[in-house]
């Protein structure tokens, strides 16, 4: 049985082919496309279960096809991992806050990435011993329909954001450090500066709106769902 369905959109014919080879070979059904108008068609159209993006892309660059895929109902859970010859930081952190679930720098080994692509399929299970909705202080998750409201109004969130606001509601009070909510929301085989998690955090809370108050900052640690009689510590 297939391991699943992978869209790689890379300009790099030859690396696509590479990419395309080893997958293959790791029991993937492999799509490819060259650009990124093909590669966002080819999303909507097949939907792929993780999308390999390359960020300098001809047509339409690779932040604008990310931001197109989770923008749109039938492609708003692919997973995402983000292939860039930049490695500056200020890609990563926009990589990450447009909803890319992984970015890695070229050069790489192909057996790195692999790895990493397997690290991003076991995130997407969630464990099953824990309930399905949680509610607390107006704010409801639904882990089951991948669903979250604010005061009964939907929350457009994204596969990070939703994994963020899971962990810090299913325990009100505790307070995680920024290393914790990475392993928690991008895993534990993710490389990222701890500053990731606040622009996360800033994201969510923006559209959290009214209800942004309910995760505080306790400074110099990290963030916590503020419990019903807590005071909130906004930066």
């Amino acid at each position: 049985m297939g391991k699943g369905k992978v869209l790689i959109i890379e300009d790099d014919r030859p690396l696509a082919e590479v990419l395309a080879y080893n997958l293959q070979q790791a029991g993937y059904e492999v799509l490819q496309a060259y650009d990124g108008q093909d590669g966002l068609a080819q999303a909507q159209l097949k939907s792929p279960d993780l999308v390999i993006l390359d960020l300098m892309l001809p047509v339409i660059d690779g932040l604008d096809v990310c931001r197109s895929l989770r923008a749109d109902a039938s492609t708003r859970d692919v997973a995402i991992i983000m292939l860039t010859a930049k490695a500056e930081e200020t890609d990563e952190l926009i990589g990450f806050s447009l909803g890319a679930d992984d970015y890695v720098a070229k050069p790489f080994s192909v057996k790195v990435l692999m790895e990493r692509i397997k690290a991003v399929r076991r995130r997407r299970a969630a464990p099953e011993s824990q309930e399905d909705v949680v509610s607390r202080s107006g704010v409801t998750i639904d882990r089951r329909r991948h669903q979250a409201t604010a005061a009964n109004a939907p929350l457009p969130l994204t596969r990070t954001e939703f994994r963020l606001l899971e962990t810090l509601i299913r325990q009100p009070g505790r307070v995680f450090q920024r290393s914790e909510l990475i392993d928690a929301a991008l895993g534990e085989d993710t490389m990222v500066m701890e500053r990731t998690i606040d622009v996360h955090i800033r994201a969510l809370r923006r559209k959290l709106g009214p209800s942004a108050h309910v995760i505080e900052t306790v400074r110099g640690v990290g963030y916590r769902f503020r419990e019903a009689d807590g005071t909130a510590d906004l930066d």
